[in-house]
This record gives C-alpha cells, structure tokens and sequence, in this order.
C-alpha cells in the first residue's frame, strides 16, 4: 500500500512541495527542481519502488525506460534555443510590424503575429520577440495588461503545434498526433479574440503605435531556409520514425537528433549563436528535472480524467510549471489530447510565473512581476481561457485517446 499522509500519497506531497519551491524561489529554481528530484528518488528506492522494480536495480530500470524522452527534450530545447535566435536575426520579427494598422488594431495584429510565431518556434523565443516588437513600437511604455496579452498569445499559439510549446512537444514525442493536438487551435483562437481585443484596447489607451518604426530591414532569408530545415527534419523525422518503425521510437532520441543534424548541415551558411547554450542548458535540465519527478508519480492514485480535470489543470499550471503536470497527465492517460494542450499551455498564461514565457518576458519588463497588477490588468485572459474550453467542448467535444 502506498504510505500517505491524509489520504495523499507522499510521493504527491513532495511533488507538490517541490513545484512550491519552484514558485516561491524563482532565482534558484534549477537547485529547487535538482533537490525535489534527489529527495523523491531516495524517497522511492527506500520506500515504494517503481513499476520496473523495487530500490536501485528498479530505479535505474526507470531511467532506463525515460531516457529517450529526456534526450528527445534536451535535444529539442537546446536546438531551438537556436533557432529561435536565427528567426529573430532574419529580421522578419522586425519587418512585419511595417504593416501593422496605426490604431488598436495594430496591436491587437502584433498579438496575432506573436500567436503565429509562437505555431513555429517555442513559446518563449515567441514572447521575447513580441516584447522586443513591443518595446519599439510603444516607445518602451507596454501596459501590464498588454504584457500579458503577449505571454498569453505566446502560449495559446504553442498550444495546437507540436513545436510550439515544451508541453505539445512532449505530447508528440510519447506518441500523440499532431493532428490531435491541433484541435487545441480552436480553443487558442477563440480566447485570442477575446483576451487581444481587450489588451490591445488597453495598450492603445495607454501608449498608441509608433507609426515610423523599422522602415529600411531586409529580412536574411539565409536564415529563414535554416529555420525551414531544422523544423522540417524534426517534423519530417517524427513522421516517418512512427509511420515506418513505430517499434523503434521509442529507442532512440531520432526527433533531437534530427534537429542538430540540421544546425550541423547549415553551420557554414551562417554562425549559430553558440553562447545561448550555457542558460539554455541551465533551463533545459531545470525542466527535466521536473519531468524527471513526475515520471516517478503514481498516477493511478489521480483522480480519473475528464474534461472537468482537464480545466481544472490549465489553473494549476497557472501556479505550478505545466511541464511536470503535462508528463503527469501523459502518464496516466485517458485524456483528450487536444484539450489538455489547451488547458495546460495557455492555462499558465493567467500569472506571470504560471509559465516560462511569462518568466522570460518579465526579465525584459520587471514591472510585470507583480502577481496582483497582472490579475488587476489581465483579468480577461481567465475569462478568454474558460471561453476557449467551453468553445471547444460545444464544438468539437470530448474525446479521450
């Protein structure tokens, strides 16, 4: 039986106590993740073993099995990480807003474009480039609201790509098809309407579009062609690897692999900004981390999953990382994957550290660190959130795979 304490299994508690730890302490929490991740290793050979076996000889089994995802996720964070730099030095990012509208409209479009970019490239390059955008063409005055009008794009974007976002692409790499997350589309789309409108209104209110920003960029196309073949091999090599050999996927990190044999292939058509690895790295192990303890999680002590559970975690992951949360709910199954990607990618969106683009963006605007001005001023991106679910569950309904 498993020990717990009131009717919780440990092994949740110092989970929870874990992603607490990675919320209150938010400049140490790579050592936080590493500690939860040491204490519930210990806590498992001694006590409760795995599916794969009791004390080490089992624990080592478990790596075992979770080490493709591990290498998969690695791989992928640090190339994108890459090619995230390559699509803002095209200077597409800063080309576009040349076309905006010169009222609200314009940015409630830079929103749009945040939310497309984010489709393509992870969701945190995709808020760094839409704050960076917002920094020019709002004389550096961005209203809070706006600010988290851009994380929540950023996250509603990623939501129905399997690139677009860490928890989409883990979905992809433990076997879930593209096309099932896409439906997250609708769900993402809906709350944009809804959340953009109003953010850009209050952006527009409190500093109007610089209309003369950008007007002489070329875009690199060199770049743009590097980005096209890294996605296009992680895309292409998914594809086939389970179309072709589905035995063999889960064998091997063929997706990760894909994508740095991209970068290796291109790296005489222009310099890859080796520098980001260093914090690159520092992020990609502090999420594995976390994935690391919530493979460990005895999922059939969860509550069973439903859509009632699945809305319920896009407001968990607005306090906790939705990273662990995901791995959790792929564990244990039964959802209806399109729904969960909504849920736990744009769900993050209604606090600023609720996600790694609302962490990234508020390094570049300090101001947006205060949990009770982004609920003050981005009240509607919880209203947009429980619209876009119910949108879905009216429309496409609930479908567990």
């Amino acid at each position: 039986m498993t020990p717990s304490l009131a009717g919780i299994p440990i092994d949740f508690i110092l989970f929870a106590a874990t992603l607490l730890g990675v919320a209150l302490f938010h400049h140490y929490t790579l050592y936080v993740a590493l500690t939860g991740f040491a204490v519930i290793s210990v806590y498992k050979i001694i006590f409760t073993g795995f599916a794969t076996g009791a004390g080490l000889a089992g624990y080592f089994s478990h790596l075992g099995h979770e080490w493709v995802t591990f290498a998969n996720l690695f791989c992928l964070l640090m190339g994108f990480a890459i090619l995230a730099r390559h699509f803002e030095k095209s200077h597409v990012p800063v080309i576009l807003p040349k076309y905006l509208p010169h009222d609200w409209k314009g940015a409630f479009a830079l929103l749009v474009m945040v939310f497309c970019i984010s489709a393509v490239l992870d969701n945190i390059a995709a808020a760094m480039i839409g704050g960076a955008m917002a920094h020019q063409l709002f004389r550096a005055r961005v209203h809070i609201g706006y600010l988290a009008a851009i994380v929540a794009a950023s996250n509603a974007g990623g939501a129905g790509s399997v690139v677009g976002d860490t928890t989409t692409t883990m979905m992809w790499i433990a076997g879930v098809s593209p096309l099932a997350v896409l439906e997250a589309a609708l769900g993402a789309a809906v709350a944009l309407c809804i959340f953009g409108v109003i953010a850009a209104k209050q952006q527009h209110a409190h500093s109007p579009i610089n209309k003369h920003a950008h007007q002489h960029t070329h875009i690199d196309w060199a770049r743009i062609a590097i980005v096209g073949l890294m996605l296009g091999l992680a895309i292409g090599t998914n594809v086939t690897v389970n179309i072709a050999a589905p035995s063999i996927a889960s064998s091997f990190p063929f997706i990760g692999v894909a994508v740095w044999v991209a970068i290796m292939l291109t790296v005489k058509l222009r310099r890859h900004d080796w520098e980001v690895l260093p914090e690159t790295a520092r992020g990609s192990i502090f999420l594995l981390a976390l994935v690391g303890c919530a493979s460990m999680m005895p999922v059939n002590e969860l509550p069973p999953a439903s859509w009632m559970s699945a809305l319920a975690l896009g407001f968990v992951s607005a306090v906790f990382d939705n990273i662990p949360l995901t791995a959790l709910a792929i564990r244990q199954g039964g959802f209806d994957w399109g729904f969960l990607a909504y849920a736990v990618g744009f769900g993050g969106s209604m606090l600023w550290f609720g996600s790694s683009a609302g962490v990234a963006l508020s390094n570049m605007y300090p101001e947006a660190r205060s949990a009770a001005q982004w609920l003050r001023h981005g009240w509607h991106i919880p209203i947009a959130y429980v619209a876009g679910f119910t949108v879905m569950l009216l429309v496409l309904g609930w479908h567990p795979q």
